[in-house]
């Protein structure tokens, strides 16, 4: 824009009182900055600068300039950060969606990656059920979504995160509890405290793809309501298969022990499939360094 950058080369004369040293500091011509000058007193109707042989010095309506004419530039300058940092993805917003298996560890962790790579980038963040979420990235409701094996859907975009190994949750005072591991076979006879197949039925099934590699057919138990102390599990009553992500958090009186075979489940990053903002673009990047560095993709 003309008019700040004559702002700019105006506040350098008044700042140096000299149209030389000015004229050096900006590294141009001195008969274009005066030239310069002239055309913004003419703009404003007004002399900005009294020109002696020796001297320049401003006048009350160039001193009002100098005042608020920084201001102005220094402001001009942040908005011009601001729009770059926006299209260059370092500025602006996420909203992200996020189940509650993946907030034990996987989105905390994620989260916290992206704001220390990219603090210009405000997230917010909702927890929601698998198929919501599938749903308000779908719609554009959200931006992203982090979800255990999501349904295809064919305008998404998948991005693997983790593969997370898989164990056995139940009492301290379970049998299987006394060993490093749980071999998956041992689950014969046992009830198994699982959500139903409709919240989200790529993980009912990787949990039954599991048993049935070991020939395993437990008694189910349907986990009908988020229970954070997994009451029925607690009670001796049933075991659970879940992600190890759950285990910082567990109550006390809980155990996890991995399953063997090892098995893991997939954790996926969804996002639009046609082209989306620049800062989504650094949330796909973030997320697949965090992966790696983490050994999420490991299993």
């Amino acid at each position: 824009m003309s008019e700040l950058r004559r702002i700019r080369y105006f506040l350098a004369v008044a700042q140096d009182r000299n149209f030389t040293r000015a004229a050096e500091r900006l590294h141009i011509a001195q008969p274009a900055l005066s030239r310069q000058i002239r055309q913004l007193e003419q703009e404003l109707g007004v002399r900005l600068l009294d020109r002696t042989t020796h001297s320049v010095e401003p006048t009350e309506a160039g001193l009002l300039l100098m005042e608020r004419g920084a201001a102005l530039c220094e402001e001009a300058d942040r908005l011009w950060r601001d729009i770059r940092g926006i299209a260059e993805g370092e500025q602006g917003t996420l909203s992200i969606g996020y189940g509650t298996s993946t907030s034990y560890e996987t989105a905390p962790v994620l989260l916290a990656a992206l704001t220390g790579r990219h603090p210009g980038i405000i997230t917010t963040t909702r927890l929601l059920p698998t198929a919501e979420i599938v749903a308000a990235v779908a719609d554009g409701t959200l931006d992203a979504g982090l979800v255990r094996c999501p349904p295809p859907t064919p305008e998404l975009v998948r991005t693997l995160v983790r593969l997370e190994r898989q164990g056995v949750l139940m009492s301290r005072h379970h049998p299987l509890a006394g060993g490093p591991v749980v071999d998956a076979a041992a689950l014969a006879g046992e009830t198994l405290l699982v959500h139903p197949r409709e919240a989200n039925a790529g993980h009912y099934d990787a949990i039954m793809s599991i048993l049935a590699r070991a020939a395993v057919e437990p008694r189910l138990a349907r986990r009908l309501t988020f229970d954070t102390a997994h009451t029925p599990v607690a009670n001796g009553g049933a075991v659970s298969i879940v992600g190890e992500s759950t285990v910082p958090g567990l109550p006390a009186g809980l155990v996890w022990r991995p399953l063997v075979p090892a098995a893991t489940i997939e954790i996926h990053l969804l996002t639009r499939g046609r082209p989306g903002r620049p800062a989504v673009t650094r949330l796909l990047r973030v997320a697949s360094a965090t992966a790696r560095a983490s050994g999420w993709l490991h299993g």
